[in-house]
């Protein structure tokens, strides 16, 4: 055999040979301290896709960091009732939480900001805005204020416009109508004549069977199919123009934040970035088949009428109008992320709406 030839192959199996072990475990994980932190979900284990997020991104951060941080998900209520979860962090009770930021709008109306506004980004505008328009740095220069640290980690997609025992024709038959709503949403729908109530999720389909309310919003089809809502409010609305992309996050109390080494903060980033696509992609996969299955059992879509869109609309800019001229953390996020939309809609008519239109109608031809 040729000397040179030998000395190569040797060389290059040596190499290969030193780097299987090297990464026989992860690098990581070595000389790092073993951690194990709390995480309160404002959600129950019901609601898999949601719930599941969290369990996404703690199966990541064990498995980046060999088990050496580990981070325990419990249910809403486990621990700490779930629109607790963030005064929970803050005080220190727990180290993290899940959940939607915008249940915590009473306290500061800019807490919204960091899960959705009526008429906001979509999905993918706000993933663009919070990981290259400077979102995560705004939304943490507010929750830092909180004494929180704030990582997007999931997102259900455009919400549908809920439940409603009786069909919206026109903007008048909003009127006087109680609506089981939560959040930001309840104000601006108020200014439209709806009356917003504030009821648990457990209690929305008997208080649509008694008729103690007129409708409902939830979710979409995959989890507004479990909780049977097609049995007593059979008109299906679309779309929830009040959450047009909700983004959870996980948000982490400050102080044991910054006491993290900084390769267990980047895992920990990374395995939110990985679950905010991939709650995304489960509800892609679930609602389609959901969607179908509410149809055949009797629930009927309708789009909301133009002009309760539009009323809708106006009376959001009002809102944030009065919110943004005595709150200036809000009124800075919020303009920043309306520039974002801006031109984020100017390219998505372009080639974006017309493939996607196009398609539509092969569909509906029966062709694809």
């Amino acid at each position: 055999m040729d000397r040179r030839s030998f000395l190569t192959k040797a060389t290059v199996g040596g190499v290969a040979a030193a780097g299987a072990s090297a990464l026989a475990a992860p690098a990581i994980a070595q000389d790092m301290p073993t951690i194990t932190w709390r995480v309160t979900s404002s959600f129950p284990k019901s609601l898999d896709t949601i719930f599941g997020a969290a369990e996404t991104m703690s199966k990541y951060v064990a498995e980046m960091t060999d088990g050496k941080f580990n981070l325990q998900v419990f249910p809403a209520g486990e621990l700490v009732p779930g629109l607790e979860a963030a005064d929970a962090v803050t005080a220190g009770t727990v180290e993290a939480c899940h959940t939607a930021s915008y249940y915590f709008w009473g306290k500061d109306p800019t807490y919204a900001l960091g899960t959705t506004v009526p008429f906001g980004l979509n999905y993918r505008q706000m993933n663009a805005w919070l990981y290259y328009g400077g979102g995560i740095d705004l939304m943490n220069e507010f929750f830092h204020g909180q004494n929180l640290h704030y990582l997007p980690c999931g997102n259900t997609g455009v919400q549908m416009g809920g439940w409603y025992r009786k069909e919206i024709n026109s903007l008048a038959d909003l009127k006087g109508l109680k609506m089981r709503i939560g959040g930001f949403a309840g104000k601006i729908i108020e200014k439209i004549g709806v009356v917003p109530q504030q009821i648990p999720g457990g209690d929305i389909y008997p208080s649509l069977e008694k008729g103690t309310i007129d409708a409902a919003e939830w979710v979409g089809p995959y989890d507004d199919e479990k909780l049977g809502f097609y049995k007593v409010a059979p008109y299906y609305y679309y779309p929830g123009w009040w959450e047009g992309g909700p983004t959870l996050s996980t948000m982490f109390n400050l102080d044991k934040w910054n006491e993290l080494p900084k390769a267990y903060q980047t895992v920990v980033a990374t395995a939110c970035e990985a679950a905010n696509s991939n709650m995304m992609a489960s509800y892609d996969h679930k609602n389609p088949t959901a969607l179908k299955s509410l149809v055949a059992n009797g629930a009927q879509l309708r789009p909301f009428p133009q002009d309760v869109l539009s009323a809708a609309f106006d009376a959001a800019n009002e809102v944030y109008a009065e919110v943004s001229a005595t709150n200036e953390m809000f009124k800075k996020i919020k303009d920043s992320q309306d520039a974002f939309k801006r031109d984020a809609y100017l390219w998505a008519q372009i080639a974006e709406y017309n493939y996607d239109v196009f398609m539509m109608s092969q569909q509906q031809a029966g062709k694809l």
